[in-house]
């Protein structure tokens, strides 16, 4: 299995209005038709919201600073593999799916030592057939289509 770096890019709207970006992951068939990645890992990152809903520069660099340092920790021998990203109104969202959840833990601790504590909350689900991913694609798939 190749993981590719290939991503999709779009704009929703939350319930108030506000933006929500998506970032989203190409080519995954094979990882999810593999049926070795079952869990479904998801990140809550609060932020204090700036303009529209959206982190500030700072949190912003953090963040991709974080989510970089934890794509190289689960990701070098595809324990997990991050599928998407939310981000707006004051909530990041990172989307994993792993092979254990408990392993993924233990490397989040890792990848996470050199940072400040930061204000994220897990939630772990059984997804062995990537709902979640695939809701996420039919959202890219509506855009292609207009």
């Amino acid at each position: 299995m190749k993981l590719t770096d290939n991503w999709f890019s779009t704009m929703a709207e939350a319930d108030n209005g506000m933006p929500i970006f998506i970032t989203g992951r190409d080519d995954m068939d094979e990882f999810r038709l593999s049926g070795k990645f079952k869990e479904r890992v998801e990140i809550y990152w609060k932020y204090d919201s700036h303009h529209n809903g959206m982190p500030s520069d700072a949190d912003g660099e953090l963040m991709e600073q974080v989510v970089e340092a934890l794509r190289l920790a689960v990701e070098k021998d595809k324990l997990a593999i991050l599928t998407g990203m939310y981000t707006g109104t004051g909530e990041r969202t990172l989307v994993f799916y792993a092979r254990t959840s408990r392993v993924f833990g233990e490397r989040l601790n890792e990848a996470l030592a050199p940072f400040p504590q930061l204000p994220i909350t897990l939630y772990v689900e059984n997804d062995p057939d990537w709902n979640e991913y695939q809701e996420m694609s039919e959202i890219k798939q509506f855009i292609d289509e207009e």
